[in-house]
């Protein structure tokens, strides 16, 4: 009681006040300092030749990096020993580096996905079970945007050392269908109607030619596959018309689309 009686409020204000006075308005500062350096960074990258797939990462970096030190200045400000702090942050940062370990190895997939580019920013990719474009690569994740508009956040460290697809790498596709005619109807017509649609779409490429072939004698049809080239973009618009351009030209020329069915044989025995 007589140590907390013996203690001046104002000689401790005035001892230690200036100090943490200064280390808030340094914090203050220093971070807004450091929105302005990323909000310039991300400028600056915007109008260079920096590929969208990294813009993301580096700001993101550059931030988390600026911030460490403004929070490390404001602490020595403080009369926090600096040696003696980074041998603590140095001994805590193992713990929490064993605690975070995934989070490590999200860090690590980030950087070899910049690294290999196995895919980019607008790419549409098949990963984790996960479909869509991408929109951005940040330093642990990556955001997806799915077809019907969902937003799919995956981390980096399973996305890099997976199995995925990238359906924007390669600058055409091939498209396959597989059309059912009727015993009993003509083959070469429906070759014919088939190749007249295909050439009639001015998106299917001439070469590689289209290739079509008698596939399969199903129970109730005539399998013909089909294939045909196009530009990695026009591969659903392509490949949802052929199927309507068939439904409707098949019936006028006579082809018919059979559907499965089954004979039914009834013997009445005395």
């Amino acid at each position: 009681m007589e140590e907390l009686q013996n203690i001046d409020p104002v000689g401790l204000v005035t001892t230690y006040g200036p100090n943490i006075l200064f280390a808030i308005l340094t914090l203050i500062i220093g971070l807004w300092i450091v929105k302005m350096i990323s909000a310039g960074v991300k400028r600056g990258l915007d109008k260079g030749d920096t590929d969208d797939t990294l813009k993301g990462f580096i700001v993101s970096f550059v931030s988390i990096l600026l911030k460490v030190m403004v929070y490390i200045t404001a602490l020595g400000m403080l009369g926090v020993e600096m040696t003696s702090f980074i041998a603590i942050l140095g001994a805590a940062g193992l713990a929490v580096g064993l605690a975070l370990s995934g989070t490590l190895q999200n860090f690590a997939g980030g950087v070899m996905i910049l690294f290999f580019r196995p895919f980019r920013v607008g790419h549409f990719i098949d990963a984790q079970g996960h479909m869509g474009t991408v929109k951005e690569i940040q330093i642990f994740v990556t955001i997806l945007t799915t077809p019907d508009n969902k937003t799919v956040i995956i981390p980096n460290g399973p996305l890099a050392t997976g199995s995925l697809t990238n359906f924007s790498r390669q600058p055409t596709r091939r498209v396959d269908w597989t059309f059912g005619i009727a015993y009993g109807d003509d083959l070469d017509k429906a070759y014919e109607v088939i190749k007249r649609l295909l050439c009639e779409d001015e998106r299917i490429l001439k070469d590689p030619e289209p290739f079509l072939a008698l596939k399969e004698l199903n129970d109730s049809s005539v399998d013909i596959t089909v294939r045909a080239w196009v530009e990695s973009a026009d591969y659903w618009g392509v490949f949802f018309r052929m199927n309507e351009e068939v439904y409707k030209t098949f019936d006028k020329e006579g082809l018919s689309i059979p559907f499965p069915q089954r004979d039914v044989h009834i013997y009445n025995q005395n």
